[in-house]
């Protein structure tokens, strides 16, 4: 199976200088999903698969909502390990694409633990959501389209969690356009992210606090030497502005985008941004809108507060 086969063209809405690049629903995941199972034997095909699904990453459930896709037209099962604390409108895509949900406790280690367990009984093959050289490599098409389609871009921003988004982005970008500048956007609740640039080194948060749900995962091994490496920046900001970016959203662009997904927007918008003078130049700016499965009940409860 290959990726032109089921992946779709992501969408590209304009709005003055800022070029924004929608990936929802299984948009940009799928074109990584089916790469991913695609480029296995087929010895491997023949096992089932299990993507330890690090829930605090940048991209929610999207790529296992993909992943689940992806096996389910393989003939193939899919075990998704989501901890208990998921939003539902996330496991429900993995349910509604065929994945089966093996519920683990909200910890790191009890994730890890329980899909080794899954990997053991089944003889599965591990598909991690962003320490992958595969998935890496599947979002980078995410800055080839976006070039493609408006090549005079000077400035990419994506979310930043786990790091495999902005890790492919910047991978493919600057191999693309050398002088591009590639941005990160974190929440000021899980960002470890920034901390580690900081550093000079992985830095973890022993807790998180963010209405980015797909955004708290730390760096791993893989992405961190890109994100050292190759990201020039990281825009913290809060999750107010998280929220009016999301509302700009609704409202103009009239895309449905989850917060992780609007944070890119929400880091353009912000003082930090617009008042640092090492970005004044930045005149065409692309900003990856990376989600959007929206729980509106957490939604709605976080506009009463």
């Amino acid at each position: 199976m290959h990726a032109s086969a089921h992946s779709y063209t992501r969408l590209l809405l304009s709005h003055q200088n800022q070029l924004m690049q929608c990936a929802t629903e299984v948009y940009t995941s799928s074109v990584n999903a089916f790469r991913r199972v695609g480029h296995l034997s087929s010895e491997v095909l023949a096992m089932p698969y299990i993507p330890l699904m690090m829930l605090r990453q940048q991209k929610g459930l999207l790529l296992t909502a993909a992943l689940s896709l992806a096996a389910k037209l393989r003939g193939i099962p899919a075990y998704i390990v989501i901890p208990k604390n998921a939003p539902k409108c996330k496991v429900d895509n993995v349910i509604r694409y065929g994945g089966q949900v093996i519920w683990s406790e909200v910890t790191m280690k009890s994730r890890e633990d329980t899909a080794s367990k899954v990997l053991q009984e089944t003889g599965a093959a591990l598909i991690h959501p962003y320490n992958d050289k595969r998935i890496i490599s599947g979002q980078g098409t995410i800055s080839v389209e976006l070039l493609e389609q408006a090549p005079q871009i000077d400035t990419i921003i994506a979310p930043i969690s786990g790091g495999g988004l902005i890790s492919g982005v910047a991978l493919a970008a600057k191999s693309l356009n050398p002088k591009i500048r590639v941005l990160a956007a974190e929440p000021r609740g899980a960002n470890d992210a920034a901390q580690s640039k900081a550093a000079g080194r992985i830095i973890t948060l022993p807790e998180t606090n963010t209405i980015a749900d797909g955004l708290r995962a730390s760096l791993g091994e893989l992405t961190w030497p890109v994100v050292r490496d190759l990201v020039d920046d990281i825009i913290v900001v809060d999750d107010a502005d998280i929220m009016e970016a999301m509302r700009l959203c609704y409202e103009i662009l009239k895309v449905a985008v989850e917060p992780s997904g609007a944070i890119g927007l929400a880091a353009v918008r912000s003082e930090s941004f617009r008042n640092n003078p090492a970005w004044r130049d930045c005149n065409h700016i692309g900003i990856i809108l990376s989600g959007g499965n929206v729980d509106l009940g957490v939604l709605w409860d976080s506009y009463r507060k």
